[in-house]
């Protein structure tokens, strides 16, 4: 069970990591006023936060074996 809601929170890490990288990188302007845009701290942070989420599933992949 821990092992499931492990990879359920590295995939919704790498998703929002991966969409702040993409605003900080100014490829996705959205939402319009987020202050996120074109910031490039936080293309830093998302991925960071891609790098922690594929650390999980990778975690949570190893355990299962």
């Amino acid at each position: 069970m821990l092992r499931y809601l492990g990879l359920i929170a590295g995939i919704v890490i790498a998703l929002a990591g991966t969409l702040w990288m993409l605003q900080g990188l100014g490829l996705v302007m959205w939402p319009a006023e987020s202050f996120m845009l074109a910031d490039r701290e936080w293309a830093y942070n998302g991925a960071v936060a891609i790098v922690v989420g594929l650390v999980f599933i990778w975690l949570s992949y190893c355990k299962r074996r």
